[in-house]
C-alpha cells in the first residue's frame, strides 16, 4: 500500500476461474460439466452449502461456460471478452444480485421485466442471486411463474447457506447441488500452492493451523492466511501463527494428553497454566482437547483412520505414534470425563478449575485389566493347581461348630459312594447321580436330565419327585403330600408336557402318574434333589474330617489356639 498500488486480498486474487480449480467440490464440477457436454442444462440451479466453499464462484464459472465466445464447453477459456467481463463483474448479460439488499417484491418485478429482452451480445442472460433465502415471501411469489417457465435465453442460479428457509415451490423448480465443507488436506494443499506463488516460507504445521481456523471454508482460510502474511511477512513462524490466530498449538495438546496417559499430574496442570497464560478461552481449549482425544480414539478403533479423520498427513502420523501404547478403552474413559467437564463449563464461574479437575481425574484413573487378560491368568492358575498339591477346602478358624451327618430316613436301600460336587450344569449333575437299587434309578436320572435339556422348569419339578415305578409304558412319580411340587405336578398341562417328553425319551407311548406320598414313607426312594443334598452333606463331612486330621491344621490349632468351625470346598 505504500507505493500507491491496490492490494488484492488472496481470496479474490486466487478465486477459482474454472471447474478444475474448484477444490473439494469435484462432485458438483463433474455433474455440471456432464450436463453441459450432453446439452442437458437446466433453466434454474440452486447451490447450497456453508460459507466460502465455492457457491458463487461456481455460479460465475457456469456463466462463463455458457457464454464463452469459443462455444459452450465444460471449461471456460477465460481469455475472450465475455469471460473477462464476467470475471470482472461488468457483463451486461450476467446479473449478480445480493438477495439481502434486493429482497423486495419490486426488485423481483423489475428483474422479471428486464429478462424478457434478449441478451445484448451473449447466448444467455444469467441471473445469479446470492443469499436467495433473504428474499421476502412476496418476492418469492413474484418469481414463481417466471422461474417455472422462463424465456429460453434466461438461466437462474441461486446460492444460499440456508436452503431450509426457501419455499418448497422454489425448491421444486430448481436443480439442487449441495456443496461440501472443504477437507483439511485440500485446504492445506491450496494454501501451499498459493504460498509458492507468493514466495512465502511457511511450515506445514502453520498451514494446518490456518486451514483449521477456516473450519472447512476455503475463503475463511485464505482470509486467515492474509492476516498471517500481514503480520509475519514472507517468513512465517509457527508460534506467531498460533498467537495471532488464537489457536492452541497442537504440540501442547499432545504434551497434555501424554501427561494424562503417563500419570503425570505435574505435566497436565503445567499445560493448563500455559493455556491460561496466553489468555485462551478455557472452554474452547477443552473442546479442542476433546477433539484431540476423539482423534486418538478413532485411530485406536479403526483400520483406516485417514478415511474418517480430517487431518493433515503429518498430524495423523504424530497421533498414530502417540496412540501406540494406549488402548481405545483408555482413551474412551478419559474422553467421557472431558465431555462432562465441557458441558459443566457453560455456567461455571471457574472454568479453569473444572478443566484441571477433569484432567486430574483422567491422569489418576486406575488402569483396567482387560477381561481376556484376566481369563488367561485364571487359566494359568488352574494349570498350576493341577501340578501343585493343594487342600480341597477352605477352613475358617473360629469357634468350633459340630457337624452332624444326616442319614437317609426314607430309604433302606444302600447307595453308591458319594461323589464330590462340581460346577457342571444342573442337567449333567442330575444325570451323573448314582442310581438307587432296583435298576430304575439310572433310567430315572437320565430321563430327568433329558427333560432338563428340553424344559428347565419341568425338570426342576421332577428333581423333587421320587420314581415309584418306571416300566415300559408307565412312569409313576411320588411327591410329598401338601408340597408345592405335588400341586405343580398334578396340573393337567404339566402331566401332558411330561408325557410328551417321556414318549420322545422312550420311543413309545408312556403314561405319567402322579401320587402323593407321606413324609418318611420308607418304600419311596430318595428324589434326585434329596440324593444330591445327602451326598453334599456327606462330602462336606468327609472334607471336614480330612481337614481336622491334616497335620498343617493341627499345627495351626496348636500355635494359634483355634479350631475349625466350617469347611467350604474350593
Amino acid at each position: 500500500m505504500s507505493n500507491g498500488t491496490h492490494y488484492e486480498v488472496l481470496a479474490r486474487k486466487y478465486r477459482p476461474q474454472s471447474f478444475s480449480e474448484l477444490a473439494g467440490q469435484e462432485h458438483v464440477s463433474r455433474t455440471l460439466q456432464n450436463a453441459i457436454d450432453s446439452g442437458r442444462v437446466a433453466h434454474a440451479f440452486l447451490f447450497t452449502g456453508a460459507r466460502g466453499v465455492g457457491k458463487t464462484s461456481t455460479a460465475r464459472i457456469m456463466a462463463k461456460t455458457l457464454n464463452c465466445e469459443r462455444g459452450v464447453t465444460h471449461e471456460p477459456c477465460n481469455v475472450c471478452p465475455q469471460c473477462i467481463e464476467i470475471t470482472k463483474g461488468t457483463s451486461t448479460d450476467v446479473f449478480e444480485i445480493d438477495g439481502a439488499s434486493n429482497n423486495g417484491v419490486d426488485d423481483v418485478r423489475d428483474l422479471r421485466d428486464n429478462i424478457k429482452y434478449l441478451p445484448s451480445h451473449s447466448r444467455y442472460r444469467i441471473i445469479i442471486i446470492d443469499e436467495v433465502h433473504m428474499l421476502s415471501t412476496n418476492a418469492f411469489n413474484a418469481l414463481l411463474k417466471t422461474l417455472e417457465e422462463p424465456p429460453e435465453h434466461v438461466k437462474f442460479i441461486f446460492a444460499t447457506t440456508e436452503p431450509h428457509k426457501l419455499p418448497v415451490t422454489i425448491l421444486s423448480r430448481c436443480q439442487r447441488f449441495d456443496f461440501k465443507r472443504v477437507t483439511l488436506p485440500k485446504i492445506i494443499a491450496r494454501l501451499r500452492e498459493i504460498a509458492g506463488k507468493e514466495s512465502v516460507t511457511v511450515s506445514d504445521a502453520s498451514l494446518a493451523l490456518i486451514a483449521r481456523k477456516g473450519d472447512g471454508s476455503m475463503r475463511d482460510s485464505l482470509t486467515a492466511f492474509d492476516q498471517v502474511l500481514a503480520f509475519c511477512g514472507n517468513s512465517v513462524n509457527d508460534e506467531d501463527v498460533a498467537t495471532l490466530l488464537g489457536t492452541i498449538d497442537r504440540r501442547l495438546l499432545a504434551d497434555i494428553s501424554a501427561a494424562v496417559f503417563g500419570g503425570d499430574t505435574q505435566g497436565a496442570l503445567a499445560g493448563i497454566k500455559q493455556v491460561d497464560l496466553v489468555g485462551y478461552n478455557m472452554r474452547q481449549f477443552c473442546q479442542e482437547l476433546i477433539e484431540h482425544f476423539r482423534n486418538l480414539l478413532v485411530i485406536r478403533s479403526v483400520k483406516k483412520p485417514e478415511e474418517i479423520l480430517d487431518l493433515a498427513a503429518a498430524e495423523l502420523e504424530e497421533l498414530q505414534k502417540q496412540s501406540l501404547h494406549i488402548s481405545a478403552l483408555d482413551v474412551q474413559r478419559r474422553l467421557t470425563l472431558l465431555i462432562k467437564a465441557e458441558s459443566e463449563m457453560a455456567y461455571a464461574s471457574f472454568p479453569r478449575l473444572i478443566v484441571e479437575m477433569a484432567l486430574l481425574k483422567a491422569t489418576l484413573l486406575a488402569p483396567l485389566v482387560p477381561i481376556q487378560e484376566l481369563i488367561e491368568k485364571i487359566k494359568t492358575l488352574e494349570t498350576a493347581a493341577v501340578h501343585t498339591p493343594a487342600l480341597p477346602w477352605d477352613a475358617t478358624r473360629t469357634t468350633p461348630t459340630p457337624l452332624t451327618p444326616q442319614p437317609e430316613q426314607r430309604s433302606t436301600m444302600p447307595t453308591a459312594p458319594a461323589q464330590p460336587t462340581s460346577s457342571a450344569p444342573a442337567a449333567v449333575a442330575v444325570a451323573s447321580t448314582p442310581a438307587p437299587a432296583g435298576g430304575q434309578g439310572g433310567d430315572w436320572s437320565r430321563f430327568v436330565a433329558f427333560v432338563n435339556g428340553k424344559d428347565r422348569q419341568l425338570g426342576s419339578i421332577l428333581e423333587h419327585g421320587s420314581p415309584l415305578k418306571q416300566e415300559s409304558g408307565v412312569i409313576e412319580i411320588g411327591f410329598p403330600a401338601g408340597s408345592y411340587y405335588l400341586t405343580a405336578a398334578q396340573d393337567d398341562e404339566f402331566i401332558a408336557d411330561v408325557q410328551t417328553l417321556a414318549c420322545s425319551f422312550s420311543g413309545g407311548n408312556t403314561a405319567i402318574r402322579v401320587k402323593s406320598i407321606e413324609s418318611g414313607f420308607a418304600d419311596a426312594p430318595l428324589s434326585l434333589a434329596e440324593k444330591k443334598k445327602s451326598d453334599t452333606e456327606q462330602h462336606l463331612a468327609e472334607l471336614k474330617q480330612e481337614a481336622i486330621n491334616h497335620p498343617v491344621i493341627k499345627e495351626a490349632e496348636r500355635v494359634f489356639g483355634c479350631s475349625i468351625s466350617d469347611v467350604r470346598e474350593l
